[in-house]
């Protein structure tokens, strides 16, 4: 039998879904939400986003990627993030050969999280650890989180009881003269001027118009894009998403180093989070110092935090330090449970 890796295609799909299921995995599969994770079109990325090891007649792993670039060793450098990454029981080292591959094709592999698979393969590979991402929580209206008692548990009461606790803690929201209109997808070039740059001492994952817009056409989770303005003078922007109860500020960037700024950000998102009807909490992801300073300043909690991974194609090479790693750089920005 001869077996081969390659870019899976849309008559994959049925395949993919239920390899995924058989390894214990809960795929995001309604009609057309893989053919835009995997197969949409992207302007800014020609390449293919998921692979598979197969036999003419079988498949026997998969994985997805989401592709980034960063200015990394002088030069912009390719990374992947590994998602949806499965494997047969029935065919030994078929999801090992999938990482190798990817890990040809990237100048590295990221990685955040995952299942307890994962977590082993990122040990017994070498990945290196270049930072964390703590998961941040804004209680907005805790009431609606007990509208769907098909997910009661013994949770759910202690859950409620803190998130009630945490919404009547937090401040104010005041923005001041800040102001986050919304952007349509035909818009979207306003921001160009305010995209995220590099930092010192941070490594930034870039951001283009074309991502963007591919991404506010997601059929998973709703996406809608603000502008940032003050003095009517265009300052940064932040991406939300919405799944279920929940609101996901899965991207953001203000450009200036005043925490201030950044928390003026983050009460505009919370501001539209607000106004947003069946909105429980507002989540994100948090790995540099100031959006992460700024989010508990601004009545967010941390829930949890993980390690940020990396493992570079050639072994000698260095690693970036303080990788900001947002949930538009993983599938957690569309995922439709989150932990």
């Amino acid at each position: 039998m001869e077996v081969r890796i390659r870019p899976s295609t849309p008559d994959d799909e049925p395949a993919i879904v239920a390899l995924m299921r058989d390894a214990g995995l809960n795929p995001d599969a309604v009609e057309g939400w893989l053919r835009w994770k995997y197969w949409r079109e992207r302007s800014d990325w020609p390449g293919a986003r998921s692979f598979v090891f197969a036999s003419e007649s079988e498949i026997f792993a998969h994985s997805g990627i989401v592709p980034s670039v960063c200015l990394w060793n002088n030069r912009r450098a390719t990374v992947f993030h590994m998602i949806d990454w499965a494997a047969s029981r029935g065919m030994v080292g078929a999801g090992v050969a999938i990482l190798k591959h990817l890990r040809g094709l990237a100048d590295a592999l990221i990685g955040v999280g995952g299942s307890q698979y994962t977590r082993k393969a990122f040990r017994v590979f070498g990945l290196r650890p270049c930072g964390t991402t703590t998961l941040y929580v804004r209680a907005l209206h805790p009431l609606l989180g007990l509208r769907d008692r098909t997910r009661w548990n013994w949770k759910t009461l202690p859950e409620f009881g803190r998130n009630l606790l945490w919404a009547l803690a937090a401040p104010a929201v005041r923005y001041g003269a800040w102001r986050a209109p919304r952007i349509a997808r035909e818009e979207v070039q306003s921001i160009a001027s305010v995209l995220p740059s590099a930092r010192a001492n941070m490594t930034v994952l870039e951001r283009s118009i074309a991502s963007l817009t591919y991404f506010l056409d997601c059929p998973i989770a709703p996406m809608v894009l603000h502008g940032l303005e003050k003095d009517g003078k265009r300052r940064g922007y932040f991406l939300l998403a919405f799944a279920a109860e929940q609101a996901r500020l899965v991207d953001c960037w203000v450009d200036s180093e005043d925490p201030g700024d950044w928390r003026a950000m983050l009460n505009c998102a919370v501001h539209v989070a607000l106004q947003t009807p069946g909105i429980a909490e507002l989540v994100t992801l948090a790995s540099d110092p100031m959006l992460s300073q700024c989010a508990l300043e601004s009545g967010f909690r941390a829930k949890w935090t993980e390690a940020v991974h990396i493992l570079p194609k050639a072994e000698g090479d260095s690693i970036p330090t303080n990788v900001r790693f947002q949930m538009l750089d993983s599938d957690a920005a569309y995922l439709q449970t989150l932990r």
